[in-house]
């Protein structure tokens, strides 16, 4: 297994035993209003939110470009495995 696949199993645990511990009610205030809610719910939720923002603020963007071809460093080649004529004729 890799070490983030551990990683996650050893969180997940770890939040199941914390939110097993926390299963009384609780008062929420919540601006001027107050609510009966469970720990366990609350913790849950809260966990939940940050597995969400996680994994939206690590999955890869999709990149926009605005006309054209990119064509990586902007110098003109034959082909993308070959040297430039001023590096062929620095190393020679």
């Amino acid at each position: 297994m890799r070490l983030k696949t551990i990683f996650i199993i050893i969180i997940t645990i770890l939040l199941t035993v914390v939110l097993m511990q926390n299963t009384d009610r609780d008062h929420l205030n919540f601006l001027w209003a107050t609510f009966p809610v469970s720990k366990l719910l609350l913790l849950f939720i809260v966990a939940l939110v940050g597995f969400i923002l996680g994994y939206l603020a690590g999955k890869p963007k999709n990149v926009k470009r605005l006309g054209g071809e990119y064509n990586g460093d902007g110098d003109d080649k034959e082909s993308p495995g070959t040297l430039s004529k001023e590096d062929r004729d620095f190393i020679e």
